[in-house]
């Protein structure tokens, strides 16, 4: 045995190796996609001084969904199982269409700073969801490090923001639920389809249910000047179809949930420094604190997987 012995620990090597490198590119995948999303707080807000919330609902998953048509053709992915259609049509109304309308409900008697509390409780039930059902488990680091970076969104979001109680916490609450569904719902679809099958017939399942709205959104984006148009092209581009996909790409390496989860943690802080850059909003002290305590809780957190 011991002649091979050292032929069996380089194999273990270079397996331990591989899992590291696929590792490092699930959370380099999710990093991106919560970058993407961050992207799209600051661009919506330039939207939102033409377009209507109902029409960027529908106009950027109308768009996502051309894109994905246009991919699916070129490359062939064909159709799903006419068995996991209802898995998908799920997938598109927790994902899109209801996250969607929860959320623009929410937002019209919440203030910013409860409703960024409220939905950075998303990674939180994704991992309490995925404990029970996936049966993943969360080291006692773990679980602190998410504590942290909750309270790191606390502090970011509410240092000088008062905490509106009201019905728009309990949409706000079932838009976050609605994220953490579709995450799971995902992971599981993901064992059988690629991340651009997955990603592709989930935003075209979600995009049907937001139709209703696309005969106002219609007339609004075509009188639309130029740079609202471009604004609209990034929002259907980038943080719903490129993003979505590279989310799923990292779902689907990741070897549990709350590895890539976490990262939702970093999008308000992202959103912020974008915000400085792209409008010229100054960042307050909250921001470097409660950003510091978010990448503090990141650290731990792959720390705890090591």
């Amino acid at each position: 045995m011991n002649e091979f012995s050292p032929g069996v620990t380089c194999l273990f090597k270079k397996a331990k190796g591989k899992m590291q490198k696929t590792k490092n590119q699930a959370q380099l995948y999710a990093f991106v996609t919560v970058l993407l999303w961050a992207s799209a707080f600051v661009f919506t807000k330039i939207a939102l001084t033409y377009y209507t919330a109902e029409a960027i609902g529908v106009l950027r998953y109308v768009i996502a969904s051309l894109l994905f048509i246009a991919i699916g053709i070129f490359y062939k992915i064909g159709l799903p199982e006419k068995k996991d259609i209802p898995k998908f049509l799920l997938a598109g109304v927790l994902g899109f269409a209801l996250y969607m309308i929860t959320f623009n409900q929410a937002s019209k008697s919440l203030t910013a700073a409860t409703g960024s509390v409220v939905i950075a409780s998303a990674p939180i039930l994704t991992a309490l969801f995925a404990r029970i059902i996936f049966k993943e488990k969360i080291k006692v680091l773990g679980w602190i490090a998410i504590i942290i970076e909750f309270f790191g969104i606390l502090i970011l979001t509410l240092w000088n923001g008062i905490l509106s109680v009201n019905a728009g916490i309990f949409w706000m609450f079932g838009a976050a639920v609605c994220i953490s569904g579709y995450n799971l719902l995902q992971r599981s679809l993901l064992k059988k389809y690629s991340a651009l099958q997955a990603t592709a017939y989930s935003v075209l399942a979600g995009t049907l249910f937001l139709l209703w709205f696309l005969p106002d959104a219609t007339v609004q984006f075509g009188n639309a000047p130029l740079q609202q148009l471009l604004v609209m092209g990034f929002l259907g581009v980038f943080p719903s179809a490129l993003a979505y996909m590279l989310w799923s790409k990292a779902l689907t390496m990741a070897r549990k949930t709350s590895d890539i989860t976490n990262y939702m943690f970093v999008t308000p802080l992202l959103a912020a420094f974008m915000g400085f850059l792209i409008m010229g909003e100054i960042p307050t002290l909250a921001t470097y604190v409660g950003g510091l305590m978010i990448f503090a809780g990141l650290l731990l957190f792959k720390k705890s997987n090591t």
